[in-house]
């Protein structure tokens, strides 16, 4: 059976500053917004539609079974840009909480990690080379 699509869906008192974050920093578009809801798009390469988020009010009656609302713990969204110093410079300067600051990991990663307002941890990420010989210290098991 074909998957149509699949996202996260965050339930939060903030959805509508959720959205304007998204919207403001990460260009995605509204595909669908009622009072209780909203489904955000990016735009993806080539102009096809890219990845996609929901948020959620924890007070609709259509809420499914689970947490009633997002408590910011056990969630990591990363979002991998093709330049993520020139993200944190523009996310840094328009006031964003920035909870990790710009680093080069050894691992093959330039990153930084902020908060959105609906408390999820962003780990805007970049691929770089990782150190020469980095990933010899974890052989693949062999089966």
């Amino acid at each position: 059976m074909p998957i149509y699509d699949l996202y996260p869906l965050i339930t939060t008192a903030r959805l509508f500053e959720a959205r304007d974050f998204y919207v403001r920093h990460f260009d995605f578009d509204v595909q669908f917004e009622a009072g209780w809801f909203v489904y955000l798009a990016a735009p993806g390469e080539d102009g096809t539609r890219g990845a996609t988020l929901a948020f959620m009010h924890p007070d609709h009656p259509s809420n499914p079974p689970g947490p009633e609302s997002f408590d910011g713990r056990g969630m990591i969204l990363t979002v991998q840009v093709p330049d993520s110093a020139a993200m944190f410079d523009r996310l840094a300067g328009d006031g964003a909480l920035i909870v990790h600051p710009l680093t080069d990991e050894p691992w093959g990663q330039r990153r930084f990690m902020m908060r959105d307002p609906a408390g999820v941890l962003i780990d805007v990420v970049q691929q770089t080379e990782p150190e020469a010989g980095y990933w010899d210290r974890f052989p693949v098991p062999q089966q």
